[in-house]
């Protein structure tokens, strides 16, 4: 069958474990997409950090980024948008949380953490896109594109899971990106909702689509497209959930440009 589009994740999928494009990548995409197949990013990194990937692909493409929140177009001109209003972001905002968490926030064109964590900024390296410091209680009355929380110890991001399924009842969606990292949206937002009006505007039906990813906030994307592929190294959840998806070789080994090897080259 021939795919006429190719939607892909960036940490731990398109990204290699140092958190940029190999070579081998790099050359293997422009080889498909020179072939007439189209190239998506779906990420959940903020669009000022996640262009920089489309620019080093040389993509013309739409870009999807903070889980579907935000679309950009071919000249990186919004397009999509959707935002948590500020009445029930400001629960979110005024929340009591653990003192062991990062907490983050991407506020439009913005990325606000309350403190510095600078093993963060490793994974922006490639782009230069770094945070702002300012407490959460300030930015109280504005509508919010994504919350993120990040903690080594994923005991204490599972406990947030839990605790905000149990007092956010609705009007989120709440989603882990890895076991260290807890990312909150808007109901209904997510990277395949987003696919879907993206695809639509470029004529192409979901069944001729393949998608890549890792994380749980990959699990509607890869189970909604033509076929959806698992990293090597994605998340023991997402594998569970996904049982008939076929699970490829890892990042670190350029899973990703291996198998678009074997299906377009």
């Amino acid at each position: 069958m021939k795919y006429k589009a190719i939607i892909c994740d960036l940490d731990g999928t398109l990204l290699n474990e140092h958190h940029t494009i190999s070579d081998e990548t790099k050359e293997t995409i422009r080889k498909v997409v020179n072939s007439g197949v189209k190239f998506i990013i779906a990420t959940g990194r903020h669009h000022n950090d996640a262009k920089t990937f489309k620019e080093m692909l040389e993509l013309e493409s739409f870009l999807i980024t903070s889980n579907g929140a935000k679309v950009h177009d071919y000249k990186n001109n919004e397009i999509i948008s959707h935002n948590i209003p500020a009445d029930l972001a400001k629960g979110l905002l005024n929340y009591t949380y653990s003192k062991h968490l990062h907490k983050n926030v991407y506020l439009n064109d913005e990325w606000i953490a309350e403190s510095p964590l600078e093993e963060a900024l490793l994974f922006h390296k490639e782009s230069g896109f770094h945070h702002i410091i300012a407490p959460f209680k300030s930015l109280v009355g504005k509508e919010i594109t994504k919350f993120f929380f990040i903690c080594d110890n994923e005991e204490h991001i599972a406990e947030l899971e839990k605790k905000l399924r149990a007092d956010f009842h609705e009007g989120l969606n709440i989603t882990l990106s890895l076991g260290s990292c807890l990312e909150i949206m808007r109901e209904g937002v997510s990277k395949a909702s987003a696919i879907e009006e993206v695809l639509k505007k470029e004529g192409i039906d979901l069944k001729d689509t393949i998608a890549f990813g890792d994380g749980l906030n990959d699990l509607e994307m890869l189970s909604t497209v033509g076929k959806g592929f698992i990293m090597g190294n994605g998340s023991p959840r997402l594998k569970a959930l996904l049982p008939e998806n076929e699970v490829i070789k890892s990042n670190a080994e350029n899973g990703v440009a291996k198998k678009l090897q074997e299906i377009f080259l």
